[in-house]
C-alpha cells in the first residue's frame, strides 16, 4: 500500500501508532482487533508489533528510520559537488559550458570515488536542487544590434 507518490512517512507518528497499541493489548487487555481499529491498523500488523514487543521490549518498536538505500555520497561531498558544478563545465575540462548527465557522473567519479550510472545522475542533481535546462540555440556570429535594428525597419 505505502505513501501517496511524493509523501514522505512521518516516522515519529508511526513509532507512536506502534506504541498506542501495544499499549492498548499489553497494559488494558484489549483484543488485537479492537487495538487495530483504535489505531487505524490492521489486526496483523497490531499482531507483529506486539510480538516485537514481547522478544526485544520497546526497542522493538522503535521507528524504522529512513526507507530506501542509503545515499553513495555523504552531505559534505553534495556540498562540494555543488560547488563543483557551478564552477562550470569548462572549468574541469570539457569543451563547452553545458552539464550533462554523462559529465557529472565523470566528475563524480574523478572527484569522490564513487560510480554513478549516467542515467541516475538526475536523482543526484534533483536533491541538489539542480533542474534540467536546455540550452538557448543561437549563433556565436549572432548581431543584437542588427537584428534589433531589422525588428524596428522590418
Amino acid at each position: 500500500m505505502g505513501n501517496p507518490r511524493g509523501v514522505r512517512r512521518d516516522f515519529e507518528a508511526l513509532e507512536k501508532r506502534r506504541r498506542e497499541a501495544v499499549r492498548l493489548v499489553v497494559e488494558q487487555g484489549w483484543s488485537q482487533s479492537a487495538a487495530a481499529r483504535q489505531v487505524k491498523a490492521a489486526q496483523q500488523s497490531v499482531s507483529r508489533w506486539v510480538g516485537e514487543y514481547r522478544r526485544r521490549g520497546s526497542a522493538g518498536l522503535r521507528r524504522a528510520g529512513r526507507a530506501g538505500r542509503k545515499p553513495l555520497l555523504d552531505a559534505a561531498q553534495r556540498e562540494r559537488l555543488t560547488a563543483l558544478l557551478l564552477e562550470g563545465p569548462e572549468a574541469h575540462g570539457f569543451p563547452t559550458p553545458l552539464w550533462t548527465c554523462p559529465r557529472v557522473a565523470l566528475l563524480i567519479r574523478d572527484e569522490f570515488g564513487v560510480d554513478y550510472h549516467e542515467g541516475h545522475v538526475w536523482k543526484v542533481l534533483r536533491g541538489l536542487g539542480w533542474s534540467p535546462q536546455r540550452p538557448v540555440g543561437q549563433a556565436r556570429e549572432r548581431n543584437e544590434e542588427a537584428i534589433r535594428t531589422w525588428k524596428r525597419k522590418t
